[in-house]
């Protein structure tokens, strides 16, 4: 499988057995825009063209428009991501510049001011898309069929995109780095952006922000928001529903996106 591999271990019980696991493969990925890194990342090493697409976008670097071209180099150590960027892009990229490197759980490492934390991201354009609880509960349900690597490994979160059906999923050690390799694929791809992003992780201000970069106007999480998430969702436009478990999810912000009668999602 693309992304795991067997690994001996011991089982203790009632009695040792030994055998294999399968667990996901975590290299280094460097982000590389231009011929320079931006960012260092561990990660699933699975859907890298998606992946620095994603990030050019859900951080500012580059808009779709201005990315000529991906390359993956595989080296001993890890993969390079060698994302080309037209030369209108220079300066947002200059302007943007920072070096991260750190665990797979943080989004914001290496980032060297409170700005750029707390940067705006654009507000959702209005649309017409609308779920009913039905349909939510639907999205949520889907997810897990997608998810051949977590089946595998029990170690990986997922981010797909729903409108009526799953249209694309990825997976990855990093709840950041599947939420970039999704958006990366639906560029990719031509999807549109009009329908939910549904995430197996927690809902923090930077997953918000880079929803709100791809332009979706939901986000459906099956764990629970922080509080300044909610903040951010609510004012970039996004309808933000969490501990969607079950027959149970609670919403935070946005809740004209939500019909009680049965209706058509568009």
């Amino acid at each position: 499988m693309n992304g795991a591999r067997p690994t001996p271990r011991l089982v203790f019980g009632p009695s040792v057995q030994p055998g294999e696991r399968v667990l996901p493969e975590e290299v280094a990925v460097a982000l590389s825009f231009n011929g320079t890194t931006q960012a260092v990342m561990m990660a699933t090493p699975a859907d890298l063209e998606d992946f620095g697409v994603g990030f050019a976008l859900t951080e500012g670097i580059a808009r779709p428009e201005e990315i000529q071209s991906v390359d993956v180099e595989k080296g001993p150590r890890g993969r390079d991501v060698q994302v080309w960027l037209r030369p209108e892009a220079e300066a947002r990229l200059a302007a943007r510049r920072r070096t991260m490197s750190g665990p797979v759980g943080c989004g914001l490492c290496g980032i060297d001011s409170i700005d750029q934390a707390l940067r705006e991201v654009p507000v959702v354009q209005p649309s017409r898309f609308r779920l009913t609880p039905t349909q939510v509960r639907e999205a949520v349900a889907s997810l897990p069929a997608e998810q051949r690597l977590h089946d595998a490994t029990r170690a990986v979160h997922g981010a797909a995109f729903w409108n009526g059906r799953v249209l694309l999923a990825r997976e990855d050690v990093g709840r950041h780095n599947a939420l970039d390799k999704l958006v990366g694929g639906m560029l990719r791809q031509g999807i549109a952006p009009q329908g939910a992003v549904v995430l197996t992780s927690r809902v923090s201000t930077d997953m918000v922000q880079k929803v709100a970069m791809l332009g979706a106007p939901m986000i459906i999480a099956v764990s629970a928001p922080t509080a300044e998430a909610v903040d951010l969702a609510e004012a970039s436009g996004i309808t933000l529903i969490a501990l969607a478990r079950g027959d149970r999810f609670e919403v935070f912000s946005h809740t004209d996106r939500l019909k009680t009668e049965e209706a058509h999602v568009g």
